[in-house]
């Protein structure tokens, strides 16, 4: 049933005020107070990690003033910190924070996951404006501690999961808001990760920490521990054992391939069906469980109930695959999720729109045919599919590429939905001009909370058995204590956030 709206509406807070857990959430904090920045005047901003994907998000924020830099690892950082000379460096974000706190308006966060929340209160505490990249946070009651600070301090805020600013997300929401697919009651999203290590049952011996790594503050808050390299016999084709990219797959670091992937890939299905909290969730299948990494490969089930005229629907997360899952009410030979890359021809340069960060383009016929042309490489496992009772949809990792199935029959001639969402100006500008006093950013905490904390519920079913039953507005597992337990993070002496 097509949704009625008498106005285009903003993304994406009045617009989805009911998918907030009642009594769970605080309001949008009001953006337009004193102190906020000019559209036309830079802001001066920290990052709290330097190398890797932080050296990305510091790129895209590159035409502010980049004042400060922090990383407990100067290796990893070498590049990062050799392009921005003249910014003072750090490896303790507590000291660059106290030191230059003053120069500073935003800052960006992109450390391992279990320290993101110390990281972003801190700075929030602050006044600082934050960008915290995905999947935000490692627990459920981190979440709700960054959206009260977030409210208490009254700062702008963006998660970095830069599918919520693409144009074929936006298509997704409108196409089912249109009555498109009808009722639609199911959904799968899959991703092909783990690319790391993870179902380990035993871990390596200690290994000396190497001079550039400050090993007690990468630890942080979590439980100490001595360092390893892996050694001989063990993965590490992403580096150390830990690190760069390892701790993903660790209890005690990560989220697994739920941190990584599903931030973007149920971004369009979040936002479409706007699926507030879930009543359960269980783990209904998984592969190599470890007592302290996540499992080679998993399934997980939502159920979200009713919300407003749209039905019940269950909802499931596929991880670990070599290929799309086969889904009974999807069109056969369709290809699902991402598009195969396009051809490469000789002398045009592969360019992708720099506009949303990570983007494979909005769908047209002529993309789809070099999509499937014969010359076409390969195209990793990502991405979701809709089912509803008057049609298919699927979409890709960030958004991209959505369409109708079959495409032949579907997409030759179609035209999307008017507009009812207001576009991005990017992922990063969104934030840039929601600290300078514009508009909320589009995954602000009061979007992105809500959002996390069902997909954090899924993280703890890998590690409980059964079917877990959720009450949201008391925050809490209604039928499993040992459940409740993974609520919250055991924090290390002198890492305890109020």
């Amino acid at each position: 049933m097509a949704e009625n709206f008498s106005r285009r509406y903003f993304f994406y807070g009045s617009l989805l005020a009911g998918a907030i857990p009642t009594g769970g959430y605080g309001a949008t904090p009001s953006l337009k107070q004193m102190g906020y920045k000019s559209p036309n005047e830079k802001l001066n901003i920290a990052s709290i990690g330097s190398g890797g994907k932080a050296s990305s998000d510091i790129q895209g924020c590159s035409h502010e003033n980049i004042v400060a830099l922090c990383d407990v690892d100067d290796k990893r950082a070498a590049e990062t910190f050799k392009k921005y000379e003249s910014a003072p460096k750090f490896k303790d974000f507590r000291k660059m924070l106290d030191e230059k706190g003053k120069d500073i308006d935003a800052v960006i966060v992109t450390i391992p996951d279990h320290m993101h929340a110390t990281a972003a209160i801190s700075a929030m505490e602050r006044g600082k404006h934050v960008y915290v990249q995905k999947p935000l946070v490692r627990t459920v009651w981190e979440a709700r501690a960054m959206l009260e600070a977030s409210t208490k301090y009254k700062v702008a805020t963006q998660m970095g999961n830069q599918g919520y600013s693409n144009e074929g997300t936006r298509q997704a929401a409108e196409i089912v808001w249109d009555g498109q697919l009808g009722n639609v009651t199911e959904v799968h999203a899959w991703t092909d990760r783990p690319w790391w290590p993870q179902g380990l049952t035993s871990l390596p011996a200690a290994s000396a920490v190497p001079n550039t790594l400050a090993w007690d503050l990468w630890l942080g808050s979590a439980a100490d521990r001595p360092y390893t390299d892996g050694g001989d016999g063990y993965p590490n084709q992403y580096g150390n054992f830990y690190q760069p990219f390892n701790w993903r797959g660790f209890f005690d670091f990560g989220c697994g391939a739920v941190g990584d992937m599903a931030c973007h890939i149920l971004g369009a299905p979040n936002m479409a069906l706007k699926l507030g909290a879930p009543t359960s969730v269980e783990c209904i299948l998984k592969e190599g469980a470890s007592d302290f990494m996540y499992p080679k490969k998993s399934v997980i089930r939502y159920d979200f109930p009713a919300r407003g005229n749209m039905p019940a629907v269950k909802l499931f997360w596929h991880d670990g695959l070599k290929e799309s899952p086969k889904v009974e009410g999807v069109p056969a030979g369709e290809l699902l999720g991402d598009l195969p890359s396009r051809p490469f021809v000789p002398g045009q340069p592969r360019v992708r729109p720099a506009a949303t960060g990570y983007v494979g383009g909005v769908f047209t016929m002529d993309r789809y045919k070099e999509a499937i042309a014969p010359d076409a490489r390969n195209s990793q496992p990502n991405g979701s599919v809709f089912i509803g009772d008057k049609g298919v949809m699927t979409t890709g990792t960030y958004g991209e590429m959505t369409r109708l199935l079959p495409v032949a029959e579907k997409m030759a001639d179609y035209k999307f939905p008017d507009p009812r969402l207001t576009r991005s100006p990017g992922h990063y500008g969104d934030w840039i001009r929601a600290c300078k006093g514009g508009d909320p950013a589009c995954s602000n905490f009061n979007n992105a909370v809500p959002f996390v904390e069902w997909m954090l519920l899924g993280v703890i079913s890998l590690r409980v058995p059964g079917k877990l039953e959720w009450d949201a507005v008391k925050g809490r597992f209604s039928n499993n204590p040992e459940a409740n337990k993974y609520l919250k993070p055991n924090f290390r002496k002198g890492w305890v956030l109020s």
